[in-house]
């Protein structure tokens, strides 16, 4: 969720009011793939918490990721999910503030090692960077989620938040695969002052930049908040190390009967194939 600002993208008018469209998923998993959801689910909206936290359990019910990798979670929507989806995830919880990210595992799929939480420690918002490791069909996995700081006038410590998870990233042993999946809240302009290893990439622009998965944030299409600018971001983004992405598509995309989104933001479900 972002407080009000003026655009951060650049269309004209008219290609911002173009619809969105769904790309359909499709229905069966290659077991030799690892799927992927990550999704600012916007916990801090009250309007409608129930029928967009069973939304959200439609969602990941519908396309059974192995990864989940949410933001902006808070309790209710922990008891909630839990106890739709205990049986087939391990949930692990990355703080225990007013609201916090969250990552669940399949259990089918993957086996949790261990976990840990990275506190940025100048965030002023308590943002942090939550870590997992776990086996993935016989492979080491490096899973990573977190929350930048939010609003445009703090870009610096968004940067530096950024950069302290591609270091980290980079650190991880030769032969571990790394994912990280987010809300970042960066702009484009910030990631060009980052130094990015060309062992580390951008999930969507390996995948040659598709049209229709380039804004999560998109206040023309998405009406759940009232802006007094209308923006469209990419401010949701995963990165990736010895991994091989197959597809990508934005998740979230139909209103609810309450006649609201499941979120502010669209998720994102993309496929990979491990090196």
């Amino acid at each position: 969720m972002e407080g009000e600002e003026e655009p951060c993208s650049s269309a004209n008018t008219s290609q911002l009011k173009a619809p969105v469209e769904r790309k359909e998923k499709t229905s069966v998993q290659e077991d030799d793939k690892l799927s992927l959801l990550t999704w600012n689910i916007d916990g801090l909206d009250g309007e409608e918490q129930p029928e967009r936290a069973r939304g959200l359990c439609s969602y990941i019910q519908e396309y059974s990721p192995d990864v989940v990798l949410l933001q902006e979670m808070i309790q209710p929507y922990v008891r909630f999910i839990h106890k739709r989806l205990a049986t087939d995830y391990t949930f692990i919880e990355g703080g225990e503030g007013s609201y916090f990210t969250a990552m669940l595992l399949k259990k089918t799929r993957l086996t949790l090692l261990d976990s840990k939480i990275f506190p940025f420690r100048n965030s002023r918002m308590g943002r942090n960077l939550l870590f997992a490791w776990a086996m993935f069909r016989g492979q080491k996995v490096c899973l990573m989620t977190s929350h930048f700081e939010s609003c445009k006038a703090n870009s610096e410590e968004r940067v530096r938040q950024f950069k302290a998870v591609i270091k980290r990233m980079s650190m991880a042993p030769d032969d571990v695969t790394v994912l990280f999946g987010g809300d970042t809240n960066l702009r484009d302009y910030e990631v060009a002052t980052v130094e990015i290893p060309e062992s580390i990439c951008d999930l969507w622009e390996r995948l040659g930049e598709p049209e229709k998965c380039r804004y999560t944030w998109d206040t023309w299409a998405n009406t759940n908040k009232e802006m007094r600018f209308k923006a469209r971001c990419r401010f949701d983004r995963v990165y990736l190390r010895r991994a091989e992405p197959h597809s990508m598509t934005l998740v979230g995309l139909e209103k609810l009967r309450c006649g609201r989104f499941t979120s502010d933001h669209w998720g994102i479900y993309c496929t990979f194939s491990l090196k």
